[in-house]
């Protein structure tokens, strides 16, 4: 996913609707000579205010950043800014789109500049003297976003230029500006009386803090628990590479013992998959799952109760009736009924499927010994499923392990970027990086040898990271004033083994690093003019499209004969085993289709509580309950823990966005499939002239409908996971659904 956890997560509500984006242009474009002797004079005191200087269009200086640098920094950035803002505001010139909407893109250049790396430090370098600095800049930066948005002077210009005649004469894009900024002022507020812009920018605040407090709750959790192995007994069932690693570990962290397994997905999951200690399990399963959850310092459950609260004032005073109405209000789906139906009609196969494989699991290990009264437990599915896969298709994910290198997936992807972007990655090392992990890619046009962009890859876990995977863009593309290269990154957490042997990486992790790489493409194959409406700047339920679209790459013949080589004897996969890979395609969709539905669907409900004051532990349960969730998982991401929903605005009442997105993924692919195959080059042609290049300069739906020559279809999804059709289909294409539960109607039945 793109980065939301970034400065962003601090501007409160601007950050869900872009506002932040709006105000805040790229570092690159042309700026006043004022705001530029400015940022020149002040580089001695800290190298955060300079413009980016070097190589490549310039580039971060993160070897000369510290982090006491940064709270002076964001301050004197702010006021550079509000003077831009106030500049443009109090021109006495008539409103035009130049003197206006395009004085707002050059504005606040400084201000990106250190928030891009401020952004870098939160997500990957987050430690105690960090988290202060956060802690306390965390309202400051909301209120100083909500003087823009409140500011009566500025909207009035914003105003008259959208309602002007002349914009009509304006060209695509720039009338596509015009209302993304004025549509975003209106939703943050501008048309509010002055008490209730108060109160909003007084919640932006509040919500500020509560934002930071959770993310530093959660990655507290993970960094102060572990799971130790003490005897070699403990380590029993894991492969040699997570054995290797368990032991990396232990002596990173200075344990004495067999082997540390850390709380985070990456070391978890596996953990889970074959440990054959089936106390230990449930352990892990327990660190993990309790994350945000353990009562104490670190527990998040008054938090979200907060958050709520305030996210459904807010709403009530922006005229939604819940916080979810207004944050669909600007999306694909439109309305919550239309996200819940989509849910709903996948949510009763996804589980009936999800029965059939536990009763699979309860089978094999009956036939194993187990007694009669056995249960299959939330700590055993991914053990047993394993088993099964293995039973039925003859297929070990930790043999199918030997053939991912992450080095050699990595170079797989920049092969599958060549073939339908045109991209060349070359690496440099010429620019600063802000770990030794960190390398850096120059991505050129394969053609014209161009440069596009820069590619950062910070690949490994380590602590004061945050968990999962993410990319971020330091800098977008646009061409406004002059030429401006993007500088995109993706971030993972996969564990080092031993020094000098290769990362062994599993089938989901080789999918995951497919799909962020999609975002990363997303922003390298922008084409825009103005950066506003630059690379990933699109709506909610769009943006994961190109990530999900692109995993399907990962197993297309071409990519596991290539890059799928065995790291002991290089040779590449065996066709037998890819085969038997292709036949288990859809195996345990159940299960990870139900555990994602359940976030997505306590997520909405959540948001569509209106004021209900709601204990998260008894809501969460309560409302599994009525749904018929299978007492053999937990949903994904646990509210405690759910920092898509709770670290920012970010995906609130939008975690339905990656179904929302795979469903387009699906019958995207499916043009392809359709065609010539994976690398047709008149659909990849297609695709880029209509999704990846234009950013959010056209409708989403416009642009999809471009591509593909009518609207998307759920059909290629539920043959993709081997579903059965829901029985109410309407020609199978995304679109309104049936009225769902509003405020104070949720549907809570005990178990």
């Amino acid at each position: 996913m793109p980065n939301f956890n970034s400065h962003r997560k601090l501007t409160g509500f601007l950050a869900t609707l872009g506002l932040a984006l709006t105000l805040l242009p790229t570092p690159g474009m042309a700026q006043s000579s004022a705001s530029a002797a400015s940022a020149t004079a002040r580089a001695d005191q800290s190298p955060l205010l300079a413009p980016w200087g070097g190589p490549h269009g310039g580039v971060p200086a993160f070897d000369k950043v510290k982090v006491a640098d940064f709270k002076p920094a964001l301050e004197a950035a702010m006021a550079e800014n509000l003077a831009e803002i106030n500049a443009i505001a109090t021109n006495p010139a008539a409103p035009t789109f130049e003197n206006t909407i395009a004085a707002m893109e050059r504005s606040g250049q400084t201000l990106t500049r250190v928030s891009a790396i401020y952004d870098i430090w939160s997500s990957t370098l987050n430690d105690a003297a960090f988290s202060a600095v956060e802690t306390e800049m965390a309202p400051k930066l909301a209120a100083f976003y909500d003087q823009i948005s409140q500011n009566p002077a500025l909207f009035k210009r914003i105003e008259a230029v959208y309602n002007s005649p002349a914009t009509k004469k304006l060209t695509a894009e720039q009338q596509r500006l015009v209302e993304v900024d004025y549509k975003q002022f209106v939703r943050a507020g501008a048309k509010l009386d002055a008490t209730a812009k108060a109160r909003v920018s007084a919640i932006n605040q509040k919500l500020a803090g509560l934002f930071t407090n959770f993310s530093q709750n959660v990655l507290a959790d993970e960094a102060d628990s572990v799971l130790v192995l003490k005897t070699e007994k403990d380590l029993g069932g894991l492969p040699a590479s997570l054995r290797d690693a368990a032991k990396t570990t232990a002596g990173t962290r200075k344990i004495a013992a067999a082997g540390v397994i850390t709380n985070t997905r990456s070391s978890i999951d596996p953990f889970l998959t074959y440990s054959d200690q089936r106390q230990l399990r449930e352990k892990a399963w327990r660190m993990f799952t309790n994350r945000g959850d353990n009562g104490g310092a670190h527990d998040n459950n008054a938090i979200i109760t907060q958050i709520l609260q305030l996210r459904a004032e807010r709403a009530k005073l922006l005229g939604y009736p819940t916080h979810a109405h207004l944050r669909l209000d600007n999306t694909m789906a439109k309305t919550p009924e239309a996200a819940m139906d989509l849910m709903l009609k996948v949510w009763t196969p996804a589980v009936a499927r999800e029965h059939e494989e536990v009763a699979d699991m309860l089978a094999l290990a009956k036939k194993e010994g187990a007694p009669a009264d056995f249960k299959i437990e939330p700590w055993d599915y991914r053990y047993y499923a394993e088993k099964v896969r293995k039973a039925r298709y003859d297929l070990d994910q930790n043999e199918v392990k030997q053939y991912l290198q992450l080095d050699k997936m990595r170079e797989g992807m920049f092969w599958v970027a060549g073939e339908l972007f045109n991209f060349a990655f070359v690496p440099v090392s010429d620019v600063p990086v802000y770990h030794p992990d960190v390398k850096v890619w120059q991505v050129n046009d394969k053609t014209t040898g161009k440069q596009v962009g820069l590619w950062y890859f910070d690949p490994y876990a380590r602590p004061g990271k945050n968990s999962g995977a993410w990319m971020n863009a330091y800098r977008n593309q646009e061409r406004m004033d002059k030429p401006v290269t993007t500088i995109v990154s993706n971030n993972s957490n996969f564990v080092k083994g031993k020094d000098g042997e290769p990362v062994l990486i599993s089938w989901t992790d080789a999918t995951t690093l497919f799909h962020e790489f999609g975002h990363a493409l997303h922003g390298l194959s922008s084409n825009v003019t103005y950066p506003t409406l630059s690379g990933t700047s699109v709506v909610r339920d769009y943006v994961e499209f190109p990530s999900q679209l692109l995993e399907n790459w990962l197993a297309t013949p071409e990519v596991l004969s290539k890059y799928a080589l065995h790291y002991q004897t290089g040779k590449p996969i065996p066709q037998a085993l890819v085969d038997r890979i292709n036949k288990a395609s859809s195996f345990n969709e159940g299960f990870a289709t139900t555990e994602f539905l359940a976030s997505a669907l306590i997520d909405m409900k959540l948001h569509l509580a209106g004021a209900q004051k709601i204990d998260p532990d008894k809501f969460e349960r309560e409302t599994l309950a009525g749904l018929g969730m299978p007492h053999e998982l937990v949903m994904r991401h646990r509210t405690p823990q759910f920092t898509h929903v709770f670290s920012s605005d970010g995906y609130s009442a939008g975690y339905y966005s990656y179904l929302w997105s795979v469903v387009l993924a699906a019958d995207a692919f499916s043009a392809f499939t359709e065609a010539g195959g994976p690398y047709d080059k008149a659909v990849a042609a297609r695709l880029r002239k209509n999704v990846f290049t234009v950013g959010n300069t056209v409708d989403p739906a416009a642009g999809y409908r471009a591509f593909r020559g009518r609207d998307p279809k759920i059909d290629a999804l539920m043959k993709q996971r081997n579903f059965p059709m829901p029985a109410a289909q309407t020609g199978g294409k995304l679109g309104p659904g049936k009225p769902v539960d509003g405020p104070n109607k949720v549907q809570i039945r005990r178990k």
